[in-house]
């Protein structure tokens, strides 16, 4: 029960001991407050039969208190299984969360767009936080307290009173039941379009300069406004849904009055059940269909919360990048070993891939664009993981290291950079926890960070704008090379860092990366041909295998690949408008 509870309501597994334990407690809350309907019934009855005597005022006096300080007490366990701990729960879950996107693989976020992620942590987790806290302890609370009730009145009522009292109850939950699917398919449809809203103004946000530059902006802002009016379509059209089957359901408790009335009023005229009995079940019936029909709606808002529940349990259930924390490596030789890779469109990306990047020399990937490039360096540091083949860094199979360990060994600078909306030093800081600043501003020396840093209102202290958004992108590249010049590990990959930049600065950053890629492993991404005009050993990638691969003398001097780009690289090059 404890594990089918943890996958349903994305629980751990003390969060679902505690919802046991707030289900419980509500249970016996709600049996407490039903046992002095049973006392006042019998009081009563003394009354009328004349049986209320010295001997019996105390039992009902010490039952009343009984009963006041149990309720006390059962009230203040219940408050705490039922809000405190599901607030420390809420707290577990957002963190259990957090953890797990930091170990899922990036496969995973390529499924995925940062609003659904946001809406994840935050609306997802609040809303299992309500059901865990208000709905589903009282929805089960309520259903086994009558239960229990309605089976023991078998014992010492009329049968057929309670029949007639009770009908009703499984009647109505039956209906609510019954639409549980169809209520599904319409939350699913409303999160979708709400997701698809969230999206768009995001992407409004992101893009106002291109769509102000375009003068785009009354186009968009049409369609984002079509987005928000299928939100507000959809919501109204859920809420219609769930209206119909849970008023009907309160329709249907409410005939219990009518049938327990009927009934009562037939039986009492032959003289089967007395007054006090007719009574009693209707002062039951109105104390018993209130709490039932908050129950009810309680049920469909359960039902919709299944699929936020269902949402969070996709990214707790989905499968983690693990290995040893220890590496054993011999060197820093990169092997791709026969790799093949998919993304999960089930389309091949790379096929029998083959090649060695060694230590101390620098490895370029070159080749038409979709060739595989950019993939293989992900797959070195183990962003994802093959589905064939190996690949190993020093001998050690990376698929058994865990990434966070692997990545240690990686500098990894790539052509879209991304900085914080923080300081300049702390920004260089994030390339290696607890740098001194000393080490800081050396990193940003190699990397010629000095010439703009130093012309800044703060210098160092500066803070860039989100993005980096005071910075130009040569200065944003540079922030990042100074990044790797912070971290100094022995494996750099360098991913189209100056394809997008002027000639000055990329004569500028090339030189901070002659300095950063001496004595390491190298794998580089480039399509300007002079940018790997002194790599030791280039490797042509084409359809997703490699085409070719040698020193650049030795694939300049016959009919290949990396001629032919050369070739037209200068041609290019010489393009006049």
């Amino acid at each position: 029960m404890i594990e089918k509870l943890q996958h349903k309501y994305a629980l751990s597994r003390q969060g679902a001991v505690d919802m046991i334990k707030a289900c419980i407690s509500v249970t016996i809350t709600n049996m407490i407050l039903m046992m002095s309907a049973g006392i006042l019934y019998t009081l009563i009855k003394d009354v009328l039969e004349g049986n209320l005597d010295k001997d019996r005022i105390p039992f009902y006096a010490i039952s009343s208190v009984l009963i006041i300080i149990l309720y006390f007490i059962t009230n203040f366990i219940q408050y705490n299984a039922t809000f405190l701990t599901t607030y420390r729960e809420s707290g577990v879950r957002r963190t259990t969360i957090a953890e797990r996107l930091r170990k899922l693989p990036l496969s995973y976020f390529g499924k995925k767009n940062l609003a659904d992620l946001t809406t994840n942590i935050m609306g997802d987790c609040a809303m299992i936080e309500t059901a865990s806290s208000h709905w589903i302890p009282e929805l089960i609370g309520a259903v086994a307290s009558v239960s229990i009730v309605g089976v023991s009145m078998f014992f010492f009522f009329d049968a057929r009173m309670v029949l007639a009292s009770f009908w009703v109850i499984p009647v109505a939950f039956f209906i609510v039941i019954t639409c549980s699917g169809a209520e599904k398919r319409a939350v699913r449809k409303n999160q979708a379009v709400k997701l698809d809203m969230a999206d768009g103004i995001q992407e409004c946000l992101e893009s106002i300069r291109d769509l102000r530059a375009n003068n785009a902006e009354g186009r968009y802002m049409e369609e984002l406004e079509g987005k928000i009016r299928k939100v507000e379509k959809y919501a109204l059209s859920t809420e219609l849904k769930m209206a119909v089957y849970v008023n009907s359901a309160a329709i249907i408790l409410k005939a219990g009055i009518g049938t327990t009335a009927i009934a009562g009023g037939i039986l009492f005229a032959k003289g089967e059940i007395d007054l006090l009995t007719f009574f009693m079940f209707l002062m039951l019936v109105a104390r018993l269909y209130a709490p039932m029909e908050i129950s009810l709606q309680n049920f469909a808002a359960i039902v919709s919360t299944g699929i936020q529940c269902e949402r969070l349990d996709e990214v707790l259930s989905h499968k983690l990048q693990t290995g040893k924390e220890e590496i054993n490596n011999s060197g820093y030789d990169i092997v791709f070993d026969h790799v093949g890779f998919k993304y999960s469109d089930d389309t091949d990306v790379l096929k029998d891939v083959s090649f060695t990047a060694k230590q101390g020399q620098v490895t370029a990937l070159i080749g038409p664009s979709g060739g595989g490039k950019t993939t293989i360096s992900r797959l070195a540091a183990r962003f994802w993981d093959i589905n064939s083949g190996k690949i190993t860094l020093g001998g050690e199979d990376i698929s058994k290291i865990d990434p966070e360990s692997l990545l240690t060994k990686y500098s990894i600078v790539f052509q879209d950079v991304t900085l914080f909306n923080n300081s300049v030093m702390e920004n260089i800081r994030i390339g290696k926890s607890g740098a001194t600043d000393a080490e800081v501003m050396e990193a940003a020396r190699l990397a010629n960070c000095d010439e703009f840093v130093n012309l800044l209102p703060d210098k160092y202290n500066t803070y860039i704008g989100e993005n980096g958004s005071e910075l130009s992108g040569g200065e944003r590249q540079r922030i990042s090379i100074a990044r790797a010049f912070l971290k100094d590990a022995p494996v750099i990959l360098l991913d189209e860092a100056t394809a997008s930049l002027d000639a000055e600065n990329e004569t500028v950053i090339q030189e901070a990366l002659s300095r950063l890629i001496k004595n390491k492993t190298v794998l580089i991404i480039a399509h300007r041909m002079r940018t790997i005009a002194n790599a030791d050993k280039i490797v042509v990638l084409k359809d997703g295998t490699v085409a070719e691969q040698g020193s650049p003398k030795e694939l300049s001097g016959k009919d290949s690949i990396y001629s032919h780009m050369t070739k037209q690289q200068m041609i290019t090059q010489s393009w006049k408008m």
